[in-house]
Order: structure tokens, then C-alpha cells, then sequence
């Protein structure tokens, strides 16, 4: 099983709809990719349907289709993000104490139904919607379907990952914070967050209920914009539904944070990335820098001003009965709203209408945003040592959309060393969503983007890149430390043209020191991939005045890397027009 084996829900539909194959067939074959990935993350779901209920479901629909019924979601396989009802199964929210087994289907899974899809079962999320990260529910923690050491994202964590492992065609997540487009970035896929209202929420589990979207993660936009066609649409019993509009786009002018105000937690890799992107989707359009400092306030209003109450109040019941039910962190969030009184509501209202007159504003200058998703990834046990400052980061871009009207869709662009993904967030104005589609379908068209990696199936050993200059390039005195740590040869490089080479003297065996320098040049490198522990232990042999620092590539990629301190320089002779050391050792 790998990331290039997944059907497309239109290919699945179309095949089944005009006989080539059967509903019955394709969930036999899901049959067996859930049993075969269970081993692999039987986290992800909270329940499934019983495979002889899920073979009845599939003879339904083939028996619909037969009898000449247009299906345009015919015999899909779906998953359902488990805070949302679907009749047959308990909603938990992810949360043992909560569950309850609903009278009937959301208003959503109601319309996928009708048009033929398949319910495969309820993922598992961080409870009660709380979190972007995937790591706060009692179910287990689903993981990075490219790197099991990572996190999948949440709160739509399960979800995400069942689409990715090929498991569903489509599966349907929620999205407050960003929980619909965080897991589509970290796990390749695209994330579709409709503008409020454009779907139904009836039947969700609440976590703000006025800012709440339900959304769909899928391999493609066209399945995204096929599930909206079958979703969008007016709902009466919704008190939040409100008619359809769709608003146009001219994407002449894209606007992205001003460079300043740009943060990456450290990841380089998603700087250079998001810089790509840019440079891509600049093709065909103006790049806007914009001041974002009042979409960054907005976005704080989510966790630092009074919505956090609106959290409150959706179990505010579980939370004064069983506070104890409630996942450690998410308690730690939820639990201050008890506090926020009507001043702090009113005032919190009062200032995010001022921040969206700025926002309302912005579209002036721009037709939309194109931001990074997220800043950085993380692995498991980082978040499980620091999960709220760490959740916190992954919010960055994503808290402000829902809270300032906004519709948005993540489109994948790029991937991590790790195996993870990275991706971008297109933004438009309510009602956009149609029109951000269709950037979003020319800029993947256009932007090159390699195939997803294959999944990781049995928790992959985490490596470490490492440029080596000196002495421990192949044939040279001090290479034996990396073949006896059994490294692995990535490729001869240069560097980026902005380092300079000296000879350090009295060194034994002869060493060099690599030192950047704003009137450097390319040197070259050699690039090896160590695991983590070999890794470590190279370092600590590493001696004074040599370092490992961050090496920046000529195609603007960083990797681990010998550095020097100033004081190697001391006495040295400068190569650097030589290019690197082997010309150096060999007289050239």
C-alpha cells in the first residue's frame, strides 16, 4: 500500500454508475485496505460499520443504480469526523463520558447518502474539536500517515489520515480553528473549509457554534468541488444555514504576510517552501505584501479572548458534572470561559467587528490571501510535552478565517525531508469558495509538485541530512565516522554562494573551516543521511573550534552541517576560490 494507489471519489463514482464495476466491489476492496492498515493505525477510527452491514449498504446502491437512479456519489466509500451524527453509530466527540447514539444523520451525511455515497465509519479527533494537533483524545493518537513519529494535525485527525492511507475517497472533518486545513497539509491532501453557513451544521456536536464549518478532505479539487455540489445548499432546520452565493474572484493581486511577520518556529524547510509557492502563484499574479498584525489580533481572540466561553458552554454540562471526563488539555482550555462574563463578550464583539472592517478593507488592495497553512510540523512527543504553546503556533495563520467570515481551501506545496507535508491556504471573502477553487486548481496545475512519499507503514527511522566539507568526504582520513555509523550517501552539492573556506592551521589530520559570509561563494559538499542516534553521536565527537550549525544548499534547501567558530580562522588560509576541499588536498 502506498500514497499512489488512491481512486479519486469521481473516478470510483463514475466507474459504478456506468457499470464497470460495482458498490459491492469497491467495498469489498476497502474491506481489505482497512484490515490491512489496522495494523498500521487502528487509532484512527472511533467505530466502523460491521463489514456485513457496510456489504448491505453497497447492494442498496447498486440496487438504486439498476433501477436508474443518477447517483453522482455512487458507491463512495466516506468517513465521518466522529462529532458529527450519523444514524447508526454513537457520537463521542471523542469523549467516552459524552457519547450518545443520535435519532438521526446530520444534515450533511443526509445529502451524501442520497447521492449514493457509503459511511464507513467515525474517526477519532482531540476531544470536543479542541486542538490542532491530533493528540488529545482518549481513542489513541492517529499519527503523520508519512511519518509516524509526526503528528497527523487535528482536530480532524483521523479523518485526514483515513483519505491519506487510502482507506475512504473523501472524508468529512470540522473546522473552527483550522482543524479542516492543518491535518491536509501536514498529510498531502486538499482541505475545503466552505464559507459559514454554505453547509449545514445540523447535527454538530458544537465547538463554537457560531464560527463552527464543517469541511472535506479529499486527494483532489475536483472531488472537492463534486462534494460541494452535492453539499452546499440551504437548510431551514440550520439556524446558522444561510442561502447560497458565490462570489467571484479576479486573482490578479494575492496577498501574503509582509516577510517581518512571517514566523516558522525554526523550520527553514517550510520558509523556502512557502517562498517557492510564492514564486509560483506569482506567475500569473501580483504579489501583495499586507500588514496582517489585524488578522494576527483576531486570530487571538479565538483562545485569548471571550469564544473561549462559546467552548464553555458546548459542554458546559459534562464540564461541572464530570470535569474529570474531559482530556487534561482541552479541560485546561475550555475550563477559564466559565469565568468570561457578559463585559468581556460584548467588548470581544466590539473589537472584532473593528478588526474586520480592516480585513473588509484588505480585499480593497487584494482579490485574496495565499498563506502558509502552518509555520511548522511537529513530532508527537513534542506536542504531548508542550501542548498549548506548541498547538499555538500551528494556528498562526489559520485561527483569524472563520472568526472574520472568510471561506479558504489548503492545497499541498511541497514536502519536508520527513516525509511531511507542507502546504498553502488560499483565502477569499464569504461566499469566494467556487472562485478559490479555481486558483487553486491553476496554481497545482502549474506548480510541479511531487508525488507524495510512500506512506510510512512501520514507523520509519528518523534521519538526519548532514553536510560534510573536509575530512569526511569519501576517501578522506575521517570518513570511516560516517561509514561506521552506517550513513547513507544522498549526493555531491554546492552550497549557496555564501560561504567562505579556509584551511585551518596546525590542524591534524588537515580540517577545514566553513564560515558564511556575506561575500562568499559556493563550496562544495557532500551530503549524508544519518539516523538520529548515529546522528547524535557524531555531533558529540564534533571538537572545537568545528560545530554542527544549519548549511544552506544551492537550490536554497538547508541541511545539518559543519560550521566554525571565528577563532578557526585564526592563522588559516582562505580556499575559497578553489571551491572546496578536495581541490585543496589534491594541488588543484
Amino acid at each position: 500500500m502506498t500514497a499512489l494507489n488512491r481512486q479519486s471519489a469521481a473516478a470510483i463514482a463514475g466507474a459504478v454508475a456506468s457499470g464497470a464495476t460495482s458498490a459491492v466491489a469497491v467495498v469489498e476492496d476497502t474491506l481489505a485496505r482497512l484490515a490491512a492498515y489496522d495494523a498500521v493505525q487502528p487509532q484512527i477510527w472511533i467505530s466502523r460499520i460491521a463489514p456485513g452491514d457496510l456489504i448491505a449498504a453497497a447492494r442498496a446502491v447498486d440496487a438504486r443504480i439498476a433501477a436508474g437512479e443518477q447517483l453522482p456519489l455512487a458507491g463512495v466509500p466516506y468517513a465521518v469526523k466522529d462529532n458529527i451524527d450519523v444514524a447508526g453509530f454513537e457520537t463521542t466527540a471523542a469523549c467516552p463520558a459524552f457519547a450518545y447514539r443520535p435519532e438521526g444523520s446530520a444534515g450533511v451525511v443526509e445529502r451524501l447518502e442520497a447521492a449514493g455515497a457509503i459511511c464507513i465509519g467515525k474517526t477519532n479527533l482531540d476531544q470536543f474539536a479542541t486542538g490542532l494537533v491530533g493528540t488529545r483524545s482518549p481513542y489513541g493518537i492517529p499519527r503523520n500517515a508519512y511519518n509516524l513519529a509526526y503528528i497527523s494535525g487535528g482536530s480532524s485527525s483521523g479523518s485526514s489520515v483515513a483519505v491519506a492511507a487510502g482507506l475512504v475517497a473523501f472524508a468529512l472533518g470540522t473546522d473552527t480553528a483550522g482543524s479542516g486545513r492543518v491535518p491536509a497539509a501536514f498529510n498531502h491532501l486538499i482541505g475545503f473549509k466552505p464559507s459559514k453557513g454554505r453547509w449545514s451544521t445540523r447535527g454538530l456536536i458544537p465547538a463554537c457554534r457560531t464560527l463552527d464549518c464543517i469541511t472535506v478532505f479529499t486527494d483532489t479539487l475536483a472531488d472537492a468541488r463534486m462534494i460541494d455540489q452535492v453539499l452546499a445548499g440551504f437548510d431551514p432546520a440550520d439556524p446558522w444555514s444561510k442561502p447560497l452565493a458565490n462570489a467571484p474572484i479576479r486573482p490578479a493581486r494575492i496577498g501574503v504576510p509582509r516577510r517581518d511577520q512571517r514566523m516558522w518556529f525554526g523550520d527553514s524547510q517550510s520558509e523556502y517552501l512557502y517562498d517557492r509557492a510564492l514564486d509560483r502563484l506569482a506567475a500569473g499574479a501580483a504579489i501583495v505584501e499586507l500588514d496582517i498584525a489585524p488578522l494576527l489580533e483576531a486570530a487571538r481572540l479565538l483562545y485569548g479572548g471571550p469564544w473561549v466561553a462559546e467552548r464553555t458552554a458546548a459542554i458546559a454540562t459534562l464540564l461541572a458534572e464530570n470535569p474529570a471526563a474531559i482530556d487534561e488539555t482541552v479541560r485546561s482550555v475550555v475550563e477559564p470561559g466559565k469565568d468570561i462574563g457578559a463585559v468581556d463578550l460584548w467588548n470581544g464583539i466590539y473589537r472584532l467587528a473593528e478588526l474586520k472592517r480592516h480585513a473588509d478593507e484588505m480585499w480593497d488592495t487584494v482579490d485574496l490571501l495565499a498563506f502558509p497553512t502552518t509555520g511548522t510540523t511537529y513530532r508527537v512527543g513534542e506536542l504531548l510535552v508542550a501542548p498549548i504553546t506548541l498547538n499555538g503556533n500551528l494556528g498562526l495563520y489559520t485561527n483569524f478565517v472563520n472568526l472574520l467570515d472568510m471561506a479558504a481551501v489548503a492545497v499541498p506545496a511541497g514536502i519536508r525531508a520527513n516525509g511531511t507535508g507542507f502546504g498553502i491556504t488560499l483565502i477569499g471573502q464569504a461566499d469566494s469558495d467556487h472562485g478559490l477553487l479555481a486558483v487553486a486548481e491553476i496554481y497545482l496545475a502549474t506548480a510541479g509538485l511531487p508525488a507524495p512519499p510512500p506512506l510510512d507503514l512501520e514507523g520509519k527511522m528518523e534521519t538526519v541530512n548532514l553536510a560534510v566539507v573536509g575530512a569526511h568526504l569519501k576517501d578522506m582520513p575521517l570518513h570511516w565516522q560516517l561509514t561506521s555509523r552506517d550513513a547513507r550517501f544522498v549526493g555531491a552539492f554546492e552550497t549557496a554562494p555564501a560561504y567562505r573556506l579556509y584551511a585551518m592551521a596546525d590542524s591534524v589530520p588537515p580540517k577545514p573551516a566553513l564560515v558564511h559570509s556575506q561575500d562568499g561563494a559556493s563550496i562544495k559538499v557532500e551530503v549524508y543521511e544519518l539516523d538520529v542516534a548515529a546522528f547524535g553521536s557524531f555531533v558529540a565527537e564534533v571538537p572545537a573550534p568545528l560545530a554542527i550549525g544549519t548549511v544552506t544548499l544551492a537550490d536554497g534547501t538547508s541541511v545539518k552541517g559543519f560550521v566554525a567558530e571565528p577563532r578557526a580562522i585564526t592563522g588559516a588560509e582562505d580556499i575559497t576560490h578553489l571551491g572546496g576541499w578536495r581541490a585543496y588536498i589534491t594541488g588543484g
